[in-house]
This record gives C-alpha cells, structure tokens and sequence, in this order.
C-alpha cells in the first residue's frame, strides 16, 4: 500500500503545482524531484509505473487577454470631418487675425512716418518763404541800382559823377544778397529714400511735387544768371579801373561811396555798346528772376494752406 500512498501523495503534490502554469522543462524538474524525495520500492516482476506531470496548456487567448488587462497604451479615437473643418477655420482665423492686426501695426506707423516728413517739409517750406520774401526786395533794389548806373554811364556828365558810377558799378556783379538755396533736406529724402509713397492724398502729392518743380525751374534761372554776370564783368574791363573797385571795398566786403572822383578807363564808344547789351541782359534776367520769384511764394504759400488743413497742423 506504500506506493499507493506515494502515488497519492505525488498526486495531491502535482494538484498544488497545476495551480500555476507551468512548460516543460519545469514539469520535468518537478517529476525529478518527487522521485527523489519518494523512493518507489518496485516488486519483482510489477512494472513501475510513475505518472509525469504533464505541462499545463496554456491558453492564449487567456494570456493575451491578461496582457490587455495590463496594457496602458494610448487609445486612438476616429476624428469626424467636422472636427477637421473646425481645427481648419480656427488655425484660419488665428493666421487672418494676425495678419490683420500686423498690417493694422505697419499702417499706423507709416501715418506716424507720414505726419513727421509732412511737419519737416512745413519748417522748411516757411524757411524758403522768408528767404523769397528776401529775395524780391532784394531783386527790387538791384533793378533800381542797375537803371541808376545804365543812365549815368551814358549820360554827358558821365566823367563827373564817377563817384557814384563806381558806387553803382559794383552791384551787377555780385549775386550772393540774392542767391536762392532751397531748405530741400525734407524733399531730397522723400524722393531719395522712397518715402514719397507714405503720402497717400494725391491733393498733398500733387502739390508738393508742383513746388518742387518750381523750385529748380528757379535754380536753373540762377544758373542763367551766373553765365550773364561773368559776360558783363569782361565787358567792364575795358570801362572800369580795378584799382577803385579794391579801394571801396572794407574787411567785411561792403563797398563804400568813393571820397574822391576816380577817373574811368578811356573806353570807344564800341566798348559802351556792349557794356550796354551785357547791361541790358543782366537788367532782363533780374526782372525774369524776380517775376519767378513771386511765383515761387505763391506756391510755398499754396503748399503750406494745403499740408495744414489736410493734416490738421497749426
């Protein structure tokens, strides 16, 4: 009965085993054992007969569903169009909504830009009309000298009143009291950098760019005139004696009325017609320049009604 008991007991051991799964090589290892532990005393002649443990069969879908239990992977859920369409219109908006606010930025900064350029050119502007208003008078004065001179030269008395002849001798040559310089820094940045385009009132556009063309219509008559007074100085080569001119002139370059009576130069009557023709030439080119002149302060004048109502200035 003692292998019977054995065989009980390995059994009852095998019961507790089928608890766990196991393969195998471990159900070999666990056979092993329990012939080693429990000797079986075989009978002549009776066969001995020792059960194995067999391998419990695992199931699979067992484990794998043991494994889902375990698995924490991420859970992929299927977006409907409507979920797409509506990421689309808001990613939409955000770009459109930015590239608004940006250009609404850039725009508020070029009419900061705009409103500067306009407040210098007005400086400027009023800084060319005080130098116009100058100019006119100045021209007024010199047409004045120039008759003074033309009539004495000519005149019968011309050998007694050199004083005065020499007085009057040395204006036609000079044209810095009436020379125009344009306060054009504001202009020549407008049109050089490309800031012209931050005008937007074609009103304003068209009238500065009327000034600016009327200003160098009057430099280009300067220039004229430069040409003509280097004519009437060879001319008065032959009338006038140097030596006077340098005498009636002080430190500061001002000429002063002669103390005395100095001769002129023996000149033909040749040498006096084309002093008079110079005479004539620097006579037409003061008017010209004179009339252009008070063009060229009604413009300034126009320009600066025009930027100030359009931009609100004072």
């Amino acid at each position: 009965m003692n292998d019977e008991q054995n065989i009980s007991a390995s059994n009852a051991s095998t019961d507790k085993l089928e608890a766990q799964p196991i393969n195998d090589l471990q159900a070999a290892q666990i056979n092993s054992n329990l012939l080693a532990e429990n000797p079986v005393t075989q009978k002549p002649g009776q066969k001995e007969t020792i059960e194995p443990v067999q391998a419990e069969t695992i199931n699979p879908k067992l484990q794998t569903e043991e494994m889902e239990v375990h698995h924490h992977g991420h859970v992929h859920h299927k977006k409907k169009w409507k979920e797409y369409l509506f990421q689309f219109l808001m990613l939409f908006l955000a770009v459109t909504l930015g590239f608004l606010v940006e250009n609404k930025r850039e725009h508020y900064v070029e009419q900061q830009r705009e409103k500067q350029f306009i407040r210098s050119l007005v400086n400027d502007v009023i800084a060319d009309t005080v130098r116009i208003n100058t100019i006119i008078n100045q021209r007024l004065a010199r047409e004045q000298r120039l008759d003074s001179l033309t009539f004495l030269l000519n005149s019968d008395s011309s050998g007694v009143q050199t004083d005065l002849i020499y007085f009057y001798a040395v204006t036609p040559a000079r044209s810095l009291a009436f020379r125009f310089i344009p306060n054009d820094g504001t202009m020549q940045q407008l049109k050089n950098s490309g800031a012209f385009r931050l005008i937007r009132n074609r009103t304003v556009a068209d009238s500065i760019a009327r000034y600016d063309v009327t200003v160098r219509n009057y430099l280009r008559q300067g220039d004229i005139e430069e040409t003509l007074i280097q004519d009437y100085r060879l001319a008065s080569a032959f009338i006038f004696d140097a030596l006077v001119f340098d005498r009636i002139l002080d430190r500061d370059n001002n000429v002063r009325l002669p103390v005395d009576k100095p001769p002129l130069l023996s000149f033909t009557k040749q040498n006096l017609q084309a002093w008079n023709y110079k005479m004539y030439s620097m006579k037409a080119i003061n008017k010209a320049n004179r009339r252009d002149a008070r063009l060229l302060m009604r413009q300034a004048q126009n320009l600066l009604v025009t930027l100030k109502e359009e931009y609100n200035l004072k």
